[in-house]
């Protein structure tokens, strides 16, 4: 009896282990889903850029407005500033 209560006790002991090593690497983990790192990442085009469109962006879509001249659907571009829910960008060259 005394053999499954130990067994039983280091089972225990080895699977809280195992969730709290989970628990401090999830904790211990960056976020990277906010706006600030969008910057630099390539998008694409979904609707016209002249200078307001929609672009693609790691599954969602995004209103963007590009600095200069006019992008086509499916041409890439280049994140450079978010403003609240705008994307600002550049096109790729």
């Amino acid at each position: 009896m005394a053999g499954w209560i130990a067994l039983i006790a280091i089972v225990v002991v080895v699977i809280l282990y195992f969730i709290v090593i989970f628990v401090l690497k999830t904790y211990r983990k960056q976020v990277s889903a906010g706006r600030e790192e969008l910057i630099g990442k390539t998008a694409v085009v979904e609707i016209v850029l002249e200078p307001k469109g929609v672009v693609l962006i790691e599954g969602e879509h995004w209103t963007a407005i590009v600095d200069k001249g006019r992008v086509e659907p499916a041409e890439e571009v280049i994140i450079t500033k978010v403003d609240g829910l705008k994307l600002m960008v550049t096109k790729k060259q």
